[in-house]
């Protein structure tokens, strides 16, 4: 009897141990699954991302094919639409450059170009101010400009007029113009009375800014050359009204690119508010 319970309780045993050793396994066999299961759901996720970023940048390549090979077109003179240009709509052109891209031998490039399309009034701008450093160097190069003044109106002449502006006139413009408001404040004996709120109306602003000489002509268009797709701090009271294309950066400037972009402003339908 005692070598029958003695078996039976191994054999009892025995069962314990191949029961826990198969829950492990199977234990086991759950977590690789799951871990399987995630490493393959982290594939196919990077798999997708890395599908996406290559189709945006394909489709980002053919754009620019394309449009360099329109550019191209439109430089030799093979698309008809863009020969002939209404180029009396642009009275005055702005081109903002950024600062780090200032080439003056690019700069005289465009300017060349811009005076064989019939360009007569240009605002080069530039935040730091570099191009007007080098005003005088860019006029002497560029035989077929002079400087703008202030009081200078824009008519039709045989030269091009150049104004160079920065970052700089816009803070100056505006701190001068506040300061000729406040003081006209103080001559109309408004602090001896009650003192309510002084309102300012934007036509009082703009005197104020033609008094300090930093309301110049409002440009039609404006081109900015570099990789940010903003004005740079062009005086904003002076592009109200104004068209903004992006050109991209200037040392990749194109000769029909930039007759595209005339040729669009040129196109489009502009209507005013009251």
């Amino acid at each position: 009897m005692k070598s029958q319970k003695w078996g039976s309780s191994k054999m009892e045993s025995e069962r314990r141990v191949l029961s826990f050793f198969i829950f492990k396994w199977a234990s086991c066999h759950d977590a690789l699954l799951l871990i399987g299961g995630d490493m393959i759901v982290n594939i196919l996720l990077r798999l997708t991302w890395h599908l996406l970023h290559v189709t945006i940048h394909l489709f980002y390549f053919a754009i620019n094919i394309a449009n360099a090979l329109e550019s191209h077109l439109i430089s030799k003179g093979l698309l008809r639409r863009y020969k002939s240009l209404h180029i009396s709509k642009l009275q005055y052109l702005a081109i903002v450059i950024e600062s780090e891209d200032c080439q003056t031998s690019n700069v005289i490039e465009l300017l060349q170009w811009l005076a064989d399309l019939g360009v007569k009034h240009v605002c080069l701008y530039d935040k730091e101010g570099i191009l007007k450093k080098s005003k005088d160097f860019i006029l002497e190069k560029f035989d077929g400009a002079t400087l703008f003044q202030e009081n200078d109106v824009l008519l039709d002449q045989s030269l091009m007029t150049l104004e160079f502006a920065s970052f700089s006139d816009g803070k100056e413009a505006v701190a001068k113009a506040a300061n000729v408001l406040f003081m006209k404040y103080l001559k109309s004996g408004s602090t001896s009375s009650y003192q309510g709120e002084q309102i300012f109306t934007e036509s009082q602003m703009g005197e104020a800014l033609k008094t300090v000489g930093g309301n110049g002509p409002e440009p039609d268009l404006l081109l900015v050359y570099g990789p940010a797709r903003c004005h740079l701090g062009f005086p904003a009271w002076r592009i109200r009204y104004t068209e903004i294309q992006h050109m991209g950066p200037l040392k990749s400037m194109k000769y029909g690119s930039l007759i595209k972009a005339i040729y669009k402003f040129t196109m489009v339908q502009q209507n005013y508010g009251k």
